[in-house]
């Protein structure tokens, strides 16, 4: 099993005196600690550093780690520009690019659809035709392109990636629908189930439906706290500070391990035992000091 840091970029995190260099710093560090892979989120609602621009910079300032997204909101961007800017960081990066993708949280996101003015109806096909126009003009075709909700007579040619086709392109949800459409139109899944069995069922259900290798991944916010008590009240400060909601809705909808460093690993062996291949660890803390601290006791926890 692999495993990859989620650097903090939203806006909380600047406000509370991370700067965007810093973020950089982040990055290399984890490379130095172990880590396969580094993530960056995407949101207009908590206004953080952009991430392509954040991967651009991880790009230069890392050699070995893979760079991605968790989760991109292509939504939000025009598809054919964001298909140069990430075909762009797969040639900065010598093929070292990996997308996790969404189409928006409902009673989250509509806001930053209304921002970018795209309509919210039909987000999931909207999705899908982009990642299918990306692979499009990554392959070389400068069209026509139609799918459900997009079409163009022509498009851009463009240079040939460093990895063929382009980067791979995974898909971060877990709606029953969710699950076909990753088996069929997508190279990995990316869910954050708080239970191991769901998560087991649903990979079984991405396998059956797959026409292509499916990289089987997993979001996990993760805080190394021996004190019960403790632990459960930073929890809730996370939650609160990052979303503006209690634990008691949060944990129901994302995985959080918190305690020793054996709990947190005894916890990710259970997913590794249902299946996951790689693991995005978001560090439960909102404040830089302690997350340095953290970073390392994480980096020391994961299971080999």
């Amino acid at each position: 099993m692999e495993f990859g840091l989620v650097v903090p970029t939203y806006r909380s995190i600047l406000d509370a005196g991370r700067t965007a260099p810093e973020m950089v710093a982040i990055a290399v560090e984890a490379e130095r600690l172990g880590f396969d892979s580094v993530w960056v989120g995407d949101t207009l609602a908590r206004a953080p550093v952009d991430p392509l621009t954040l991967l651009g910079a991880f790009a230069a300032t890392t050699e070995r780690v893979t760079l991605g997204t968790a989760a991109l909101l292509p939504a939000l961007r025009d598809p054919v520009l964001s298909a140069n800017a990430i075909l762009s960081l797969d040639l900065l990066s010598r093929g070292r690019i990996t997308l996790g993708v969404g189409a928006g949280f409902a009673g989250r996101s509509e806001p930053e659809f209304a921002f970018t003015r795209v309509p919210w109806e039909r987000r999931r096909a909207r999705l899908d035709d982009i990642v299918a126009l990306w692979r499009h003009v990554w392959s070389g075709k400068s069209g026509p392109f139609h799918g459900e909700v997009l079409h163009y007579e022509t498009l851009p040619e463009y240079p040939e990636p460093h990895r063929p086709g382009g980067p791979p392109v995974w898909l971060a949800a877990f709606t029953p629908g969710a699950l076909d459409r990753a088996g069929r139109l997508y190279d990995g899944w990316l869910p954050y189930p708080p239970d191991v069995a769901d998560y087991a069922d649903g990979l079984a259900k991405i396998r059956e439906a797959a026409v292509r290798p499916v990289t089987a991944a997993l979001f996990a916010t993760v805080l190394i706290e021996n004190d019960p008590i403790r632990a459960r009240e930073r929890l809730e400060d996370y939650a609160q500070r990052n979303y503006g909601v209690p634990l008691d809705f949060v944990e129901k909808i994302q995985v959080q391990i918190a305690g020793s460093a054996a709990q947190v690993a005894d916890r990710l062996r259970e997913y590794q035992a249902a299946g996951a291949e790689h693991v995005l660890i978001r560090v439960a803390t909102q404040e830089p000091a302690e997350f340095g601290e953290q970073l390392t006791k994480v980096a020391g926890a994961l299971p080999g």
